[in-house]
């Protein structure tokens, strides 16, 4: 039997520094349709490269501006419920993004909840066994290799 290949998302790993204790934390936010933990993700657009896609999400779903790294941190997949009911299969490349600022107001505000939490927490929180792979080896790269300004600066693709 045929199958076809797996359709594509770009997502955002948002993460950022606690001021006081300098603590990662990162964004997990609920889906619409389920409720369920996931990270700001969508589809592509004609004309824009993945990691401006993975802003683009980050802004429009929770919110977030910020820069994105231009080579993903990883992918994971995951079977995306289309209308109509049916599944398939979906792969996610993630991108890095260090948060910049957060506004009160922006396209999807009061239709998901946004919680900053360690990437522990971030990968008990989702479902997918890859995407709580790539939150443990953020955090992981996140304690051994900051760079300067405080970027996680790994590729674990």
């Amino acid at each position: 039997m045929l199958q076809r290949p797996p359709r594509q998302q770009f997502a955002a790993i948002c993460h950022r520094r606690k001021k006081k204790t300098g603590e990662l934390e990162v964004l997990v936010i609920t889906s619409r349709d389920t409720g369920r933990w996931v990270i700001p993700k969508g589809w592509h657009m004609p004309g824009k490269q993945p990691h401006a896609i993975a802003e683009r999400e980050a802004y429009e779903e929770a919110g977030i501006k910020g820069k994105a790294t231009s080579e993903p941190f990883g992918y994971y997949t995951y079977m995306k419920r289309m209308r109509g009911g049916h599944k398939v299969l979906t792969r996610v490349q993630v991108h890095a993004l260090d948060v910049k600022s957060l506004l009160k107001e922006f396209p999807e505000k009061g239709t998901r909840r946004l919680e900053w939490v360690s990437c522990e927490e971030a990968a008990k929180r989702v479902d997918e066994p890859e995407l709580k792979t790539l939150f443990l080896a953020f955090g992981k790269q996140a304690a051994i290799s900051p760079d300067a300004s405080g970027k996680i600066t790994a590729n674990v693709a």
